[in-house]
């Protein structure tokens, strides 16, 4: 798959549910647009911010069929499928339909707490038994274990691995990744307020959990950091440095969730075990989104 199709901002898309916790899809139908109008790059259907973890198999094909035929711009697709069974994984891959699919997003094996080596092994027969490219996700803040940087090197060198959506927060970790990986290899930000240092040392873009609602302000960030304008770019990031926090302080996605009930988009209702956010998060989103309105405005 061509490099410039990931580059950029791709979105981690949300699963609205409306109060019955049934799929919104026309809630879904909002946010594809309102993201595509606002410029995001690409869409991640079925990551951990669409809580994939309690949707079954028939949502989550619902789901992608629904993202597909809505993509009015025919943006790449990234489609999450990971776990921490292997061969579950592989049967996952093989039972579904990634016609429309550009390469498969599948998180590090977590609750095993495998070891390096198993970590290896298992991306390995992913990768060989999968029909598009596969994007490695380091995510150790959820999973409780980090892919290393000398795994993610070693991965690099398979065909059909294509990247690594990076979210260690280990500047050094991703240095020594761009240092020694292949040289097709993609370093995506996983953490929205580090994509311009990372974009720095060579990152291509960022997933993000914020550019669900504000997509515009990624775009920006992009469009700057194409012209190496890190001190515009880096003016944009700080518009969320304060909503970023609210995002995980009761776990992602019940903060974005409140900020698209904000902006109209869909309900902020989440499936159990999460629950929707409590009175004080939803007043601190508020009290932020009501000071970047007031910044837009100046």
């Amino acid at each position: 798959m061509p490099a410039q199709k990931l580059v950029g901002t791709g979105v981690a898309l949300i699963t609205p549910f409306n109060e019955a916790l049934e799929i919104d899809f026309t809630g879904l139908k909002r946010l594809l647009d309102s993201t595509a109008e606002k410029g995001v790059d690409y869409y991640v259907v079925m990551g951990t911010t669409g809580e994939s973890a309690t949707l079954d198999k028939n949502e989550k094909k619902k789901i992608l069929d629904f993202a597909c035929a809505n993509n009015a711009k025919q943006l790449p697709i990234i489609y999450g499928i990971g776990g921490n069974n292997t061969k579950e994984i592989i049967e996952q891959i093989s039972d579904t339909d990634l016609t429309a699919v550009d390469a498969v997003l599948s998180v590090s094996p977590y609750y095993n707490k495998p070891s390096q080596e198993g970590i290896y092994e298992h991306y390995l027969k992913i990768a060989d038994h999968s029909p598009v490219p596969i994007i490695l996700y380091n995510v150790p803040g959820r999973t409780g274990s980090n892919i290393s940087a000398e795994t993610t090197i070693r991965l690099s060198e398979h065909d059909n691995i294509i990247g690594t959506k990076e979210a260690s927060g280990d500047i050094s970790q991703a240095l020594t990744i761009i240092k020694h990986k292949a040289d097709d290899f993609l370093l995506i930000s996983g953490d929205d307020l580090l994509t311009i240092s990372l974009h720095a040392i060579g990152a291509i873009g960022v997933i993000s959990v914020l550019a669900n609602a504000f997509a515009d302000i990624f775009n920006n960030i992009m469009e700057h950091l194409k012209t190496s304008d890190y001190q515009s770019a880096t003016q944009e990031v700080l518009k969320l440095t304060e909503i970023n926090p609210l995002m995980y302080e009761q776990s992602n996605p019940v903060g974005i969730k409140q900020v698209l009930m904000e902006q109209g988009i869909c309900e902020n209702y989440v499936r159990l075990p999460l629950v929707p956010c409590t009175v004080a998060l939803k007043e601190k989103i508020q009290h932020c989104m009501t000071l970047f309105e007031g910044e837009k405005a100046l």
